[in-house]
C-alpha cells in the first residue's frame, strides 16, 4: 500500500475532480479505475483513488519518481486527446496539483506511518489552501507543525502537509492538507467546535491561517482503489 513519508523524494500529484451528481461520480471512478489498472508509465510509482463523501467528486493521489516523468505523461497523445476530454465531459471542475511533502504527523498508535489503502477505514479530508507566494512558507508551518496538538483530539489519525509546486487549472501558490480520521462523526465534532471553545493554541493557529489563506476548499473521501507499479 502507498505510504506518505517525508523520507521519500516522490512527486505527489493530487488530481481533484468535482462533479454535480452521484451518477457522474460513479462514471469518474470507473474511468479513473481503468487508467490506474492500465498504468505502466515510466516513473509512475502508485495511484490511489478516492470517492467524494460530502460533495460529489473524486481524488487521485499519485506518486511519481520525478516531475520529468509526469511531464512525459502529460505530453502524451492519450492524455491530451482521450483522458482530459473524457473527464471534461463529466466534471464541473478539474485541478491537477503537483506537490512536495513537507510534514507528516500521526497518532502514536500508527507508529509514524501514514498508509493509504482501501483496506483501511479512514475518513479522509483533503483541504486546498490558496495563498500568496510570499506567505506560502508560513502557511505550511501553521498547517504542519503548528497543528501537532491534533494528536490529542479524539478520532484523529494523521495529517500530511504538501507544498504546492505547480498545477494545471489552478493559479498561484497553494498548500494541501491530507488528513485521516476515525469517522465522519469524529471529524465533524472537531470541525464544528465553536471558535470560542477552541483551546488557545488552536484558536491562534486558526486565526492566522484564515488571515493568510486567500481561498480554501475542503471535501471528504473514502479510498476505493489503489495500485502500485509492479502489481
Amino acid at each position: 500500500m502507498p505510504i506518505i513519508s517525508t523520507e521519500d523524494n516522490y512527486l505527489t500529484v493530487l488530481n481533484l475532480f468535482t462533479t454535480d451528481t452521484p451518477a457522474h461520480q460513479e462514471q469518474l471512478l470507473t474511468e479513473m479505475g481503468k487508467i490506474v489498472d492500465a498504468a505502466a508509465y515510466e516513473g509512475w510509482i502508485s495511484s490511489t483513488v478516492h470517492a467524494g463523501q460530502d460533495s460529489p467528486g473524486t481524488a487521485n493521489l499519485i506518486q511519481w519518481r520525478s516531475g520529468e516523468d509526469l511531464q512525459k505523461r502529460y505530453a502524451g497523445e492519450e492524455f491530451k486527446h482521450r483522458t482530459l476530454p473524457v473527464f471534461r465531459e463529466i466534471t464541473t471542475g478539474i485541478r491537477l496539483l503537483q506537490n512536495e511533502i513537507v510534514h507528516t504527523c500521526t497518532h502514536p498508535a500508527l507508529g509514524g506511518r501514514v498508509e493509504v489503502s482501501p483496506d483501511r477505514d479512514d475518513y479522509t479530508v483533503i483541504e486546498v489552501h490558496q495563498v500568496r507566494d510570499a506567505d506560502q512558507a508560513e502557511l505550511l508551518k501553521l498547517l504542519g507543525e503548528g497543528q501537532d496538538w491534533l494528536v490529542n483530539v479524539p478520532g484523529y489519525r494523521s495529517h500530511s502537509v504538501f507544498k504546492g509546486l505547480q498545477g494545471m487549472f489552478v493559479e498561484g501558490a497553494f498548500a494541501v492538507v491530507y488528513a485521516q480520521w476515525d469517522s465522519k462523526e469524529a471529524y465533524e465534532a472537531f470541525r464544528d467546535l465553536p471558535h470560542g471553545r477552541k483551546p488557545g493554541p488552536r484558536r491562534t493557529n486558526d486565526e492566522r491561517i484564515a488571515e493568510l489563506a486567500t481561498a480554501t476548499d475542503t471535501n471528504t473521501y473514502r479510498v476505493v482503489h489503489t495500485r502500485a507499479a509492479g502489481q
